[in-house]
């Protein structure tokens, strides 16, 4: 298969899969954030493209004639393809004339409105979720813990020094996983995140529907999301802070706004897990909301790393986007879903891996004291005792610290130590 080189070029988890996918389908569709990285990745595994987001001209022509953007060497690449949405059908139509894989590769930075005249793309076409980067695709993690090696061998290899202090985390934090940041200093990064919302709430926000929407309340909207990134925030309370920033939304607009801010992949909603309770204690079904980095979240609340680290405790909940983002590359990798779990007595695990019936838990804590870590272990064990099937693993996730196994069996793991 053909294979685009790029020397500058940063190698990414979803690299692997695109390149097994492309072997069995006709079709893989890249979705995920503007500015993500979608394009590039994806140009390393083309042959050809056509990228309708520089072009009006090609825009105007694919809109008359969808298939006329089709023909080119395999795999060929349609770059931000919703902006031609008829080319959805028409790519599917010819991977079912051509009957081999491998033949496309659609990238999207929105989901474009239902339609029901476009085909599903069943057994044409395989998704798949890019985010930012994490902290081992840009090289801050070592990766010496494979979440995928944990999940089968429920082993960590220990590692005792340290990579990285809290206050790097705190930088990594506010300068986010994006690749354009990758060259720049922590100011001009987080004024370029500064910037992505003001773009999302002016600009983008439109292109999912054509909706107008009023840019003040979806900047409002925004400012709360990040300031409830990583709970189980509920549109009522998403309604009240938004008028704490003098914007008053009203409940549909709320459910219209966050739908268009999903559609955007600018929300990423961490599901719920039912769980295997033995207990009477039924399990929440709501699903936590994070803003997809958690760059985007300080950035809400003008926080650079000097602010996060004198706020522990919005630092922590920023902590637990970043974890969530920096999981969900991973788990997508190793087929497992990422969950969260609370029952109605509010017991709660920030994170459950899921794949089957098979579960993994694990607790989010900034800090990597005894102390800490204990209370982490106890309430693990606890929720893990009230359920019908054993975890493959448990583990405390830390900013910092060393990597262990604890006497009970609980990991502890620094976030610079885990990868794919």
């Amino acid at each position: 298969m053909f294979l685009m080189t790029d020397e500058h070029y940063r190698p990414r988890v979803v690299d692997t899969q695109i390149h097994r996918l492309l072997g069995s389908v006709g079709a893989v569709v890249i979705e995920g954030a503007k500015a993500c990285g979608k394009t590039t990745t994806a140009l390393q595994a083309a042959a050809s493209n056509v990228r309708l987001d520089h072009d009006s001209r090609l825009r105007a022509v694919g809109q008359d004639e969808p298939f006329s953007l089709l023909p080119g060497v395999v795999p060929r690449l349609i770059d931000e393809w919703q902006l031609v949405p008829d080319v959805w059908n028409a790519v599917r139509a010819e991977v079912d004339k051509r009957r081999t894989p491998g033949q496309f590769i659609l990238t999207g930075s929105a989901t474009p409105a239902d339609d029901a005249t476009r085909h599903s793309g069943a057994m044409r076409f395989i998704r798949l979720t890019m985010r930012p980067m994490s902290l081992y695709e840009n090289g801050v993690s070592d990766g010496t813990t494979s979440l995928k090696a944990l999940w089968d061998t429920n082993i960590v290899p220990t590692r005792l020094d340290p990579r990285c202090s809290l206050a790097d985390i705190a930088e990594q934090t506010s300068r986010g996983g994006w690749p354009i940041n990758l060259g720049l200093n922590t100011e001009a990064a987080r004024e370029l995140n500064r910037s992505y919302l003001r773009t999302i709430a002016s600009l983008d926000i439109v292109t999912v529907d054509g909706v107008r929407r009023d840019p003040r309340k979806v900047e409002a909207l925004l400012n709360a999301l990040g300031r409830n990134s990583g709970t189980y925030v509920s549109n009522r309370v998403l309604q009240t802070d938004s008028a704490s920033f003098g914007q008053k939304i009203d409940p549909v607009t709320i459910a219209t706004y966050l739908d268009a801010l999903v559609r955007l992949w600018v929300l990423a909603e961490q599901p719920a897990w039912g769980g295997h309770l033995r207990s009477s204690a039924p399990a929440r079904k709501a699903a936590k909301r994070h803003l997809v980095d958690p760059s985007l979240a300080a950035a809400t609340m003008g926080a650079g790393p000097d602010d996060l680290l004198t706020d522990r405790e919005a630092f922590g909940q920023i902590f637990e986007t970043l974890v969530f983002r920096d999981l969900s590359v991973y788990a997508q990798a190793a087929d497992l879903d990422v969950r969260s779990f609370q029952d109605s007595r509010n017991r709660e695990i920030d994170i459950v891996l899921v794949q089957g019936m098979q579960w993994a838990g694990i607790e989010v804590k900034l800090g990597s004291s005894p102390t800490v870590v204990e209370a982490a272990a106890t309430n693990l064990r606890a929720i893990a005792a009230s359920m019908t099937s054993q975890p493959r693993f448990l583990a405390v996730v830390t900013a910092t610290g060393p990597s262990h196994t604890r006497p009970d069996g609980i990991h502890v793991i620094p976030i610079d130590a885990i990868g794919p």
